[in-house]
């Protein structure tokens, strides 16, 4: 599958581009009657309220995401032999390297009557960099299948470039608060009195001064009746300035430990004075600005002020994340479909860099979302249903094999032009869903909360992808997709090489023919993982190690060595999916593992680094 990398630059943002061969509308495409709405960000406020409201009053959220891509080559997709481990490490590859476009948020709730309830969103989002600050990035990868698949949707590259939402991580914005330079906070938390050195004390009593003067200057009646320009001069004599309509004094610190004695002062002597601390660009306290109120119900109203001021600064460096935060402070259960793509998808956007290893990636994700539920898995409950790896295939399926009506009631509207765009598959999870349920007999309506005891709960938190999922701990995998036998990874052997084109089949039987101990073609099987690598399934043990040990000396099998095979175990695809080597082929990666061996490298080599040893050019 081709892939293309494609870098966005800033100009895109702002200069017009023409996109329009992407959205030409093929004959003959019907598109569901759904109203969804669609949001970007010149309605994205108006909408926030709307989404917190129905996310509040529904018992669950389904989301759907449209991805820039997700696998460069066949075998970086999640294979049944796959482990836990493996899969996660090819799902945070992706999640790294493809950016998301589209997010589609569905709260619903389905009722006794066999009514689903939804209220989709489908947010329009692009990576921008809206504080100047050089975060997000900008590069990304894009296959280009993805998005002809998308412009056959009517997708609009050009709405989403110029008018898609700007989001940052959880962690970005922590590192953003502190690089936007001289923003104004209130939210400085004053510590418990603490024993003060000389050095304070002197401190503090020449700001109790300074502070007291100004103060009296400033309420001082005959100060009303004085011309503008002795005021000017005695703000100037005295520091002040002006804060809106209220008076300020800023107050120059050289330490935390300095602010904290002014808000340690200011809280114990004066009580109409409001402090706020001034942010130096690149982190750190610059000053203390002092406001003066006129009264307590003033005072009131100016922190009220500050507060409103700081939430919509935060608002507009979360962007899109807001909905995420909302997602995840309900507390509600998250339907998707395939949730181990899309949730590394999310997390790696929304909450922070991947972390290395799935413990790490489970445990902080349940703390975010502590119950998402893959529709894959409550698929594996009705029989041949996983078969069907697509929504409108296993919903048809649904519809010609079970009774199970569900009437889907969307109350709210949409135009025309709305009903063009994605958000759809939002839908479909929701109704598959609520059918699944009717089948294996769960009452949804009444899993308000799933951490009590509730059918639902052994479904919970099972990221499924191929037929293994995280609560499946060890070593064990399923080769095959529809076959429910399980095998240890260590009677599992990667073999290349080979001519290609050649079949499974007849690798099988130049492998039969080559040995005595491979006579029995009953002791193992031959599978393709692409037109270059092949998987070997020994279903005897101990078959394994010595057919490994035989490639490696060439002296038991020397016709398959003569012809070029090479093999090698379960280890170095775990490595080949840990170190990213991931290129398109798989032999290629494995033959570089085997040239980290052959070079006397270990696996998991760490590189150090000592600035010392670096050579500066301008020195030369």
């Amino acid at each position: 599958m081709p892939s293309i990398t494609m870098v966005w630059r800033r100009f895109l943002c702002t200069q017009p581009s023409n996109f329009s061969f992407f959205n030409q509308k093929p004959a003959g495409v019907r598109r569901p009657p759904w109203p969804i709405k669609q949001v970007t960000k010149s309605n994205f406020v108006d909408s926030l309220d709307e989404i917190k409201n129905h996310i509040s009053d529904s018992d669950f959220v389904a989301v759907s995401l449209k991805n820039t891509g997700s696998y460069s080559s066949p075998w970086h997709r999640v294979l049944p032999f796959d482990t836990a481990e493996t899969a996660y490490l090819k799902a945070k590859y992706a999640a790294e390297r493809f950016q998301i476009l589209q997010f589609a948020v569905c709260p619903f709730s389905v009722r006794a009557s066999n009514k689903l309830i939804a209220h989709p969103f489908n947010f329009h989002l692009f990576p921008r960099d809206e504080l100047k600050i050089g975060m997000p990035c900008y590069s990304f990868s894009c296959q280009s299948s993805y998005l002809a698949s998308m412009a056959r949707e009517d997708f609009d590259f050009n709405l989403c470039i110029h008018d898609g939402i700007s989001y940052l991580s959880r962690a970005q914005e922590s590192s953003a608060k502190s690089q936007i330079g001289n923003p104004v906070s209130s939210a400085y938390v004053a510590q418990p009195p603490s024993s003060r050195s000389v050095a304070d004390n002197v401190f503090v009593e020449r700001i109790k001064s300074k502070v007291g003067h100004w103060i009296n200057a400033c309420t001082r009646s005959d100060t009303k009746t004085d011309d503008a320009l002795v005021n000017s001069l005695r703000k100037l004599i005295l520091g002040g300035e002006d804060y809106g309509s209220r008076p300020s004094l800023n107050i120059d610190v050289c330490s935390e430990r300095q602010v904290q004695l002014v808000f340690e002062m200011m809280k114990s002597q004066f009580k109409n004075v409001v402090p706020l601390t001034i942010t130096a660009k690149g982190g750190g306290t610059q000053a203390v600005r002092v406001v003066l109120t006129s009264s307590k119900e003033d005072r009131d109203l100016l922190e009220k002020e500050l507060q409103d001021m700081e939430e919509e600064q935060s608002k507009r460096v979360r962007g899109f994340r807001e909905v995420i935060d909302l997602i995840s402070s309900s507390r509600k259960p998250v339907i998707a479909h395939n949730s181990l793509n899309d949730f590394t998808f999310i997390y790696s956007k929304f909450l922070s860099p991947l972390p290395p290893t799935i413990d790490e990636f489970r445990s902080s994700l349940h703390s975010a979302f502590p119950d998402v539920l893959d529709i894959n898995h409550l698929m594996k409950e009705v029989g041949p249903l996983n078969k069907y790896t697509n929504l409108p295939s296993a919903i048809s399926y649904l519809k010609r094999n079970f009774f199970a009506p569900i009437d889907i009631d969307i109350p709210q509207k949409a135009s025309m032009e709305e009903n063009k765009n994605h958000g759809h598959d939002v839908v479909r999870i929701s109704e598959l869903f609520a059918k699944l349920c009717f089948i294996l007999k769960i009452a949804p309506e009444t899993e308000h909360n799933i951490n009590g005891p509730s059918p639902l709960k052994r479904h919970s938190n099972v990221f499924n992808q191929g037929s293994n999922g995280f609560q499946d701990e060890g070593d064990d995998i399923s080769v095959w997709t529809h076959n429910p036998r399980k095998i240890s990874i260590n009677n599992l052997v990667f073999l290349w090489g080979f001519r290609g084109g050649i079949s499974a089949g007849k690798l099988k039987n130049l492998l039969c023919n080559s040995h005595k101990m491979l006579s029995e073609d009953d002791f193992f099987d031959v599978r393709l993982v692409d037109k270059n690598c092949a998987i070997v399934v020994f279903w005897k043990t101990g078959l394994s190690e010595w057919f490994l040990d035989a490639i490696d000396s060439g002296e038991e099998l020397r016709e398959l060595a003569a012809e070029g095979l090479m093999a090698a175990g379960y280890d170095a695809y775990k490595w080949v999916c840990k170190s990213e080597i991931l290129g398109a082929d798989l032999a290629e990666s494995l033959a570089e593992f085997d040239r980290v061996l052959e070079g006397g490298m270990e696996e998991d080599a760490d590189v150090y680094w000592n600035s010392e040893l670096m050579i500066n050019f301008d020195d030369l």
